[in-house]
């Protein structure tokens, strides 16, 4: 099966054959690499040539990539992939670098809903990249939806009502009272722009790759509001089938973490989710996101 995306732990190259692995061990140009969690092969071929030799990575037989990981910042790291983002559109970043949205368990973070990173942004990432810093002593394991393989699973009649349809993605449900009481209004650069009210912003429910021209579903839970140009009741009932859908277990990749992980993911086809089963204990993650395009749907 040619599936959207492989599964690494840290930092890695494509697989030799492309199929959809969880654990194991793979080969390529005698580089080592574990695999645990999702990232899509083309966003790791990007890794590649942007982060390969040119650029100061030095990605030969003798030295793993672990250890690469564990010499490169994780900020310096995603600057090798492309432009980072501020790490939230208005969230302050406290004590960490402006790139860095720190998920903090102790906060209470938006992060245990199925969801797609800020998509209610205008030109939502393109990539996110997550480590852990502090980890429950049990729990709080990760999981990844592919939203290209939920696409090419839907029936063909299913297939053509979403090819044309166009869904809102509303951030204020989730952020708003944060930027307005909080924020005063003033939240981080986005684009070029200060972000000082979320606007609801409209995209295709079905998303060309960019670079692939392959389509996925691109609706999540935690920001799409509603389809536009159908009834309430119509609405409510095709996102729900589409959840449904792309949550199905075997669209679904699972990483349990482990401290000195880096996982990356493209955030144009994946969804994801983070467990909270761990009681009081304390997880917290760092991210950062990689800019990314205005989404555009089939022709």
């Amino acid at each position: 099966m040619d599936a959207n995306f492989a599964v690494f732990r840290c930092f890695g190259q494509r697989e030799r054959n492309p199929v959809r692995l969880v654990g194991g061990r793979l080969h390529r140009t005698g580089v080592r690499f574990r695999t645990a969690c999702p990232a899509p092969r083309l966003l790791v071929e990007h890794v590649v040539s942007r982060a390969g030799g040119r650029n100061g990575v030095d990605a030969s037989d003798d030295d793993p990539l672990d250890e690469l990981v564990r010499r490169v910042p994780p900020i310096e790291f995603g600057n090798r992939l492309g432009d980072l983002t501020f790490g939230h559109p208005v969230w302050d970043s406290g004590d960490v670098p402006d790139e860095v949205y720190e998920l903090d368990s102790a906060d209470n973070g938006f992060a245990d809903v199925w969801h797609t990173d800020m998509t209610f942004m205008p030109r939502p990432p393109m990539g996110s990249i997550l480590r852990p810093v502090v980890l429950p002593r049990n729990g709080g394991d990760t999981n990844w939806a592919d939203a290209e393989l939920a696409y090419l699973s839907l029936s063909e009649p299913i297939r053509r009502l979403v090819d044309g349809l166009t869904a809102v993605h509303d951030g204020s449900r989730e952020f708003g009272y944060y930027l307005k009481q909080r924020r005063d209004g003033r939240g981080n650069t986005w684009d070029g722009k200060e972000v000082t009210e979320l606007v609801p912003v409209s995209h295709p429910v079905v998303r060309v790759h960019p670079e692939t021209g392959r389509k996925s579903l691109f609706v999540n839970p935690g920001f799409t509001s509603h389809i536009e140009g159908v009834s309430e009741a119509e609405s409510r009932g095709i996102l729900d089938l589409l959840y449904a859908h792309i949550t199905k277990p075997e669209h679904i990749v699972r990483h349990r973490w482990r401290l000195g992980d880096l996982v990356l993911w493209d955030n144009r086809n994946t969804l994801h989710y983070a467990n909270r089963d761990y009681g009081d204990n304390r997880s917290v993650m760092h991210r950062i996101t990689l800019r990314g395009d205005a989404p555009v749907g089939p022709a």
